[in-house]
């Protein structure tokens, strides 16, 4: 099986415009009547609502340091029916962990390798000339098995700029694909977490549709489509991840929303129901639910109005009576006690759980984890090994439960977050990824 020809968006680093140019090119193939497959490499779930925003078709998480070699497949094929594959790298290109997770470091250089994407690399050519290109060399040669598109130079100052940036591009054999000039106003919005949601863009289409202009004028989308390719790949049998229960209320607004692309699209296609409700509008989850799963998001930034949400609580704790309730990162701190906020005030939570966690002094909580379950969760058994991504600025006030598992970082340390679990109620400050494959 041949999938659709393909490209991966990088950088030598972050903050160097690659998610402007990912957005705008989506948009910009899709004018031009494309089926565009958007995927993220690494643990983002942020930047997939962008994309769908952009192409009209979901984005997944491809990550080698998370996912087996099944689940790898298995989102490969969601690539099946479009034209071409648009993939966003995490940090830059080479960046990972020291020591393999599950395939791989988790690096968008080896999800490149993997799927035989070319690497279309961004450039900030700002404060230098022909010296970029000793940049882009070094990163085409740190792997020469890596397949390589060319690069696009962002924010250039001047035409001048450009031809002595240009000069030393040739002079390396490395292919311009666009040219970008300074412009501030083509930045996203951020928070502490990186970029707002997209649901909280104040004008989001615009944004992109002028992002897919900016690039139509500046990038040459022909080159950029005849440079894609494929890797040939058996076709996967295997499945995305199946549900932890049959009806699942999951909370989704502002305050929660990081779920991965995979996770859902697996439990949907296994036969589950999602119903999703809003705690922010003080609405109770489905009482006809199995399973009550509050994501991540940013529970902090809506404190009050989630203390104040008597109707939410209500019916949160009534499910809980009976039935289990599950939380992550910011779904398990409003499952908690107390939430300090920045300036100090302390909002009453759901009080399933004993935890209480504070933003007053911001202590930041980044990388893989690998949990080993000491008690079930909700489709868990004890004992069972998970692979998640922890991101946040919160820390531990009182943690008084039985912990869930052991949790431990990318190279192996233990670590304090251990989640809880009281009754029918369970907490990680991870977010689940996949079931560990080894």
């Amino acid at each position: 099986m041949t999938n659709p020809p393909g490209v991966l968006i990088s950088a030598p680093s972050s903050g160097t415009g690659k998610t402007t140019v990912m957005l705008g090119l989506l948009r910009a193939l899709a004018e031009d009547g494309l089926a565009v497959q958007p995927f993220k490499s690494g643990p983002d779930y942020i930047d997939p609502a962008f994309h769908l925003a952009a192409a009209g078709r979901p984005s997944f998480n491809i990550d080698s340091w998370a996912m087996g070699e099944d689940l790898l497949g298995a989102i490969a094929t969601q690539a099946q029916g479009a034209d071409i594959v648009v993939a966003e790298g995490s940090m830059g290109l080479f960046d990972g962990v020291a020591k393999p997770g599950a395939v791989g470091h988790g690096t968008s250089a080896e999800t490149a390798l993997r799927m035989g994407w070319p690497v279309v690399l961004v450039l900030d050519v700002g404060g230098q000339a022909q010296s970029a290109a000793a940049t882009a060399l070094g990163f085409r040669m740190y792997n020469p098995d890596l397949p390589f598109a060319g690069v696009i130079l962002n924010r250039c100052a001047s035409p001048r700029h450009e031809r002595l940036t240009r000069l030393g591009m040739e002079r390396a054999g490395l292919p311009v694909l666009g040219v970008l000039p300074r412009r501030g106003d083509l930045t996203l919005p951020e928070r502490h977490l990186g970029l707002i949601q997209a649901v909280e863009h104040p004008d989001l289409e615009a944004a992109i549709t002028g992002y897919a202009a900016f690039l139509r004028e500046h990038v040459d989308l022909d080159a950029i489509r005849a440079a894609a390719s494929s890797g040939s790949h058996e076709p996967s049998s295997a499945a995305l991840p199946r549900p932890p229960a049959q009806r699942i209320a999951l909370a989704r607004d502002a305050a929660f929303s990081f779920t991965y692309p995979h996770l859902l699209k697996g439990w949907r296609e296994a036969g589950a129901e999602i119903l999703p409700f809003s705690p922010l509008a003080d609405e109770a989850p489905d009482p006809e639910a199995d399973l009550v799963w509050l994501p991540g998001g940013y529970p902090e930034l809506h404190a009050g109005t989630l203390a104040a949400a008597e109707t939410f609580r209500t019916g949160l704790r009534k499910h809980a009576e009976t039935k289990p309730v599950h939380g992550e990162c910011g779904g398990y701190m409003a499952l908690g006690e107390a939430l300090v906020d920045k300036d100090g005030a302390r909002h009453q939570m759901a009080g399933l759980l004993g935890l209480v966690t504070s933003y007053e002094k911001r202590k930041f909580n980044l990388g893989y984890r690998k949990a080993q379950l000491v008690a079930p969760m909700p489709g868990f058994a004890t004992g069972t090994e998970l692979r998640g991504h922890e991101f946040h600025y919160s820390s531990i006030v009182e943690q008084p439960d039985a912990p869930l598992a052991r949790v431990f970082d990318a190279e192996g340390a233990e670590g304090p977050q251990t989640g809880s679990v009281r009754g029918h109620v369970t907490g990680t400050f991870f977010h689940l990824i996949a079931e560990d494959s080894k």
